[in-house]
């Protein structure tokens, strides 16, 4: 029997590390079970999701490595495929949210390590209008600071950047927008600050949400209508004090769909995993599908998933 293959799916231009002794680490590893690896870097945004869709479907496993928004591209690629891949994401980006959400840790070749050595697992993917996006999707205040942060400044600064971002956009004028939505069949309409979309606990480095697993069918929904900075800080106490669901201005739902509907179109785009979502339409259909496998670290598996059962 011949050795696996393994396609390994780099961004050069996520995080600090300098990508050519890790990589070749990494296809030591690799070897070291019973994988033969083909290496990919990334050249431009939406590069990732070309390579997984020109990849031939002998490959074994795809490691994605890179931030966010390299493995969002990978399994929208994934996705566009008639087979699918099994796929692994070891984290190189700058708040690394999945690769905490999956247990990992900040050094590559353990992750790899451990992930190669784990379980393979069917993850929730939720779409807006047929976008996917893995774990969290957001519009209004605060949303747009991940892809509107420089990336150098990223590359020099890490996380502050997003910090200092962040200030500035708590120090500007809150624009609300008008929008009507359905959930299991209710309508609602009103006036919002912001809105969020997750399929996990954490985002921007924080963990939100509690008791959320990637295999339920369902998806976690907030929406505010919070707009005074005293109201802001009121609510980051009520927050840390009571939980997100206890919060006044936030509108807490579990879902499997939700329609949004905008009057007006907004001052910035929706971002998903970090990412500016290209789609500027006025309506979005959000949904769970199901056939994304991973193989991922044991560490988090009873925390993340509701089935323990292997696949």
């Amino acid at each position: 029997m011949g050795m696996k293959k393994c396609a390994l799916v780099c961004n050069p231009n996520s995080g600090h590390n300098k990508k050519k002794p890790i990589i070749e680490k990494m296809i030591d590893v690799l070897k070291e079970y019973d994988y033969e690896t083909e290496v990919y870097y990334t050249k431009y945004s939406g590069h990732a999701k070309k390579i997984i869709m020109s990849l031939k479907d002998d490959i074994d496993l795809v490691v994605s490595l890179g931030g966010d928004g390299t493995f969002n591209e990978v399994v929208t690629g994934n996705f566009k495929r008639p087979k699918k891949l099994l796929l692994s994401h070891i984290p190189l980006g700058t708040t690394n949210d999945l690769g905490a959400i999956f247990g990992l840790g900040k050094n590559p070749i353990i992750n790899l390590k451990m992930i190669l050595e784990g379980t393979v697992k069917g993850i929730d993917i939720c779409m807006i209008n047929d976008q996917p996006f893995v774990y969290v999707a957001g519009l209004g205040k605060f949303t747009d600071v991940a892809y509107n942060t420089p990336r150098k400044l990223k590359k020099n600064f890490g996380y502050m950047a997003y910090m200092f971002n962040a200030l500035k956009s708590f120090n500007q004028k809150t624009h609300l927008f008008e929008m009507s939505y359905e959930i299991d069949g209710e309508v609602y309409t009103g006036l919002y600050s912001f809105a969020l979309v997750c399929n996990a606990r954490r985002m921007a480095g924080i963990n939100v949400f509690q008791d959320v697993k990637m295999d339920d069918g369902k998806f976690e929904v907030l929406f505010s209508n919070i707009t005074a900075k005293k109201d802001i800080i009121k609510s980051l106490y009520y927050f840390k004090a009571n939980g997100i669901k206890n919060v006044p201005g936030f509108y807490f739902f579990r879902t499997d769909n939700l329609k949004i509907r905008l009057k007006d179109y907004p001052k910035n785009n929706w971002c998903i995993d970090g990412e500016k979502l290209r789609d500027r339409s006025l309506t979005f259909d959000i949904k769970i599908v199901k056939g994304l496998e991973m193989l991922l670290h044991n560490k988090e598996l009873k925390n993340i998933f509701l089935s323990l059962i292997h696949i």
